[in-house]
């Protein structure tokens, strides 16, 4: 009976319509499978449940006594994201939904100190010495980004993955975009919370995007796609914006990785901060402009009069995926992520996923080293090629190929499609409603099982965002000027 009903609700797994339903389903085959136990059990070889608990059972105590400042002292010290191994990835591959007990007790119980030393008022812990304690403790802790790679039409899978972390309010205020990953990036990045659930509506977004040339404009312009069209359909998603703008209209820091067309030239990343006042929808297309595809493109920027002028107008900038698909070093550098959620569509990359994240849960065993010493070995052939060649030959192929080859291409959390030759066929064709729903679902089932994992490792980094937010109001609100009371004249 048992083994009957656990294929029947397998089967309604599935078919799940909605993330609620799923969980309820996933939970219920824990208890029949058996490792609901598993949970309850604190002991592990994968992490040091000694160290937590212990850990656990110290900030309860000091929560329940109302010391603050020992509290604050005790976090500032011992806070970590992976302490003890937490965070790894075997721990959660055993459970179809969540991890062990304890290590969510744990995150909880750390989430909840720092509310109460947010909320409390001590006297022996001043408003002064708590935004300190925040902003430092904040800082040493990091915080989590999503990564969106390229991917042609694919790449309406990220809309799937967005709709499931916005539904769970765990969507991270740092969103990078490389290719088509860039156009679903600043679309968010443009967008209210309140505006992001009608983007996966049928016509919330346009994705009209691919329109080819005849064979004589091609080989005049070395594209075979129009970028006036591309170009078009960014402008209906993404509007006027430059990158200041959207950031102050939504708070979201969007990330957008563009490669030189032009040798002697590095990649960049366009965001609020190195590139203020570029066009975002400039920037999206120089970072769509697959060679051979759609022609180089220059950015344009918005000047100090308001007007749209050429940025950079030496400089044209193609495909973002080929220099950093996926451009963490820079992105903990600027906005100190350490924590990568990556949504992968490359049509390259998407076949060996499933077998990346097999390797990250294990750690062990000779395939993963033989894999990194072949890749190791194929990028010294590749720099070794390129020394002895002409750099503006074929030298500068390889240099290309060698910067896709030695690229990394997964996160700590890894969210991909199922790969079917069919959707590889169509990467560079637009897709209809009945097609984006289809991705769209495909993303939202691909994250469902992932998103205990995603709140658990993105639990603390939210709260100290929220306790910032709520301090920054708090002193801002204290430092307003009160109006003057009128003394009344005494007859």
């Amino acid at each position: 009976m048992t083994r009957k009903m656990v294929a029947q609700r397998r089967r309604d797994l599935d078919n799940a319509p909605d993330y609620r339903a799923w969980s309820e389903i996933a939970q219920e085959l824990d208890q029949l499978e058996g490792t609901d136990a598993w949970k309850h059990d604190e002991t592990s070889d994968d992490f040091d449940y000694l160290l937590i608990r212990e850990r656990l059972a110290e900030l309860r105590r000091l929560r329940a006594r109302g010391d603050a400042r020992q509290l604050a002292f005790d976090l500032y010290e011992g806070l970590h994201g992976n302490l003890g191994n937490i965070s790894h990835p075997g721990l959660y591959t055993v459970a179809r939904f969540g991890t062990k007990r304890l290590i969510e007790d744990y995150v909880k119980e750390v989430s909840r100190c720092l509310d109460f030393i947010c909320a409390g008022d001590f006297p022996d812990f001043n408003f002064e010495q708590k935004i300190q304690f925040f902003k430092r403790t904040a800082t040493a802790f990091g915080r989590s980004a999503l990564m969106l790679s390229g991917g042609g039409t694919l790449g309406m899978f990220h809309l799937g993955v967005i709709k499931a972390l916005h539904g769970e309010r765990l969507l991270p205020r740092v969103l990078s975009g490389s290719s088509a990953g860039s156009i679903i990036a600043s679309t968010v990045g443009t967008h209210l919370d309140h505006e992001i659930d009608q983007l996966f509506e049928p016509g919330g977004l346009n994705l009209d995007a691919f329109q080819s040339l005849g064979l004589r404009e091609a080989l005049r312009g070395g594209a075979m796609m129009s970028g006036d069209q591309l170009e078009r359909c960014l402008a209906t998603n993404i509007g006027e914006y430059t990158f200041s703008e959207a950031f102050d209209r939504t708070g979201r820091i969007i990330c957008i990785t563009v490669s030189p067309a032009d040798p002697h030239q590095q990649g960049r990343i366009l965001n609020y901060l190195t590139a203020p006042h570029v066009m975002m929808r400039r920037a999206v297309l120089a970072s769509c402009a697959v060679p051979g595809v759609f022609p180089p493109v220059m950015l344009e920027a918005r000047s100090f009069a308001g007007d749209v002028i050429p940025y950079m107008p030496g400089k044209r900038w193609i495909d973002g995926s080929l220099s950093s698909d996926l451009p963490m070093l820079r992105l903990a550098r600027l906005h100190n992520i350490n924590h990568y959620i990556v949504s992968q569509t490359n049509p390259h990359i998407v076949p060996f996923m499933a077998q990346i994240d097999r390797e990250q849960s294990q750690r062990r065993g000779l395939a993963p080293l033989a894999a990194e010493l072949v890749k190791t070995s194929g990028t010294g052939a590749l720099r070794l090629a390129r020394k002895h060649l002409d750099p503006y030959g074929g030298g500068r192929m390889l240099h290309k190929i060698d910067n896709i080859v030695r690229q990394r291409y997964s996160g700590d959390i890894n969210l991909y499609p199922r790969s079917t030759p069919q959707r590889f066929l169509r990467v560079f064709s637009n897709p209809d409603p009945e097609d984006i729903q289809r991705y769209i679902r495909s993303g939202e089932r691909a994250t469902w099982p992932k998103l205990e994992r995603i709140r658990n490792q993105t639990r603390i980094s939210r709260t100290f965002e929220d306790c910032l937010k709520l301090l920054k109001q708090r002193e801002h609100e204290a430092l307003k000027p009160r109006p003057r009371t009128r003394l009344k004249a005494v007859s």
